[in-house]
């Protein structure tokens, strides 16, 4: 045939035509050769080893028994060095009363979460100090006035008006 032809005679002629022209050679063993790479990357299995990756294994959630916790108290305790009455403390007790409540694992905050919340609680209270002391201001200004223009004698007639103090 025309193919065996032009690949016993003129194969290097072949070749550089086809490579020329970006055509797939046609010659028998080429034709071989290809069915053969084709066969051998089907047959090469693929792995998944690339893409997985270790799980991390499950906490075991203790179940709640008076015991576990007086041991888990005790252990907290010595860990973070405290004293035995922090177990006492009120704002200990209510914690450990809304986390009984949970009906699932509680999420501890870290640090950061911890950090921001405490600052948010500091800058509450700081408004709420500032709007009392606001009214109490005010109204210790009222008094101190009225008592002045009753001391003086000069309810009316005083340069300052109680009425106008309290408005402020």
């Amino acid at each position: 045939t025309l193919r065996r032809h032009l690949e016993a005679m003129h194969k290097a002629q072949y070749h550089e035509w086809a490579l020329a022209d970006s055509f797939q050679s046609k010659l028998p063993r080429d034709v071989k050769k290809s069915k053969e790479e084709e066969r051998n990357i089907r047959e090469q299995q693929q792995t998944l080893d690339a893409h997985l990756r270790e799980l991390p294994k499950p906490e075991r959630v203790v179940s709640y028994s008076d015991a576990a916790y007086r041991r888990a108290a005790i252990q907290w305790i010595a860990a973070t060095d405290q004293p035995i009455s922090a177990l006492e403390h009120p704002e200990y007790q209510k914690m450990i009363q809304i986390v009984a409540r949970a009906n699932k694992t509680v999420p501890i905050p870290d640090r950061k979460a911890s950090r921001a919340e405490i600052i948010a609680q500091f800058h509450e209270q700081m408004n709420a100090l500032k709007e009392r002391l606001k009214v109490r201001t005010l109204r210790s200004l009222l008094a101190v006035t009225m008592l002045i223009s009753v001391t003086l004698g000069c309810e009316g007639t005083c340069q300052y008006d109680c009425r106008r103090v309290a408005s402020r």
